[in-house]
């Protein structure tokens, strides 16, 4: 799948989120990346790049103070590559697109890998 393609997809993914998640996101960018790069990886504590599919970057909304003001943008980066490669159909593409990008919103609004395992969406 070409990166147009993708980016589609990932698009289809934003707009199916419930408008009162992206309205709560409007200090965080979407970017697609190839592959994550080696600090990402050292912070996710992942040693080979395909088993990264998205990362959040940035200060979680449950750990943000009254000193939170004039900051740049959070970042969710979604990793093309990885994704591709775990996915067979461009359906179970787009279901995993989806699911990453809501895994990283989760993370924006503070919810751990942990609670997500916790409540069966991760």
């Amino acid at each position: 799948m070409n990166p147009e393609e993708f980016d589609r997809l990932v698009d289809e993914a934003w707009d199916g989120l419930p408008e009162e998640f992206r309205a709560r996101l409007s200090n965080v960018e979407i970017v697609i990346d190839e592959w994550p790069d080696a600090e990402t990886l050292r912070q996710a504590r992942i040693r080979h790049p395909a088993e990264l599919l998205g990362f959040y970057h940035g200060i979680p909304l449950t750990e943000r103070g009254s000193g939170y003001q004039m900051v740049a943008p959070d970042k969710i980066s979604l990793y093309r590559r990885p994704i591709m490669m775990h996915c067979h159909t461009v359906d179970e593409l787009r279901a995993e697109i989806a699911h990453v990008l809501r895994h990283e919103i989760a993370h924006h609004f503070g919810i751990s890998d942990e609670r997500l395992r916790d409540i069966g969406a991760y």
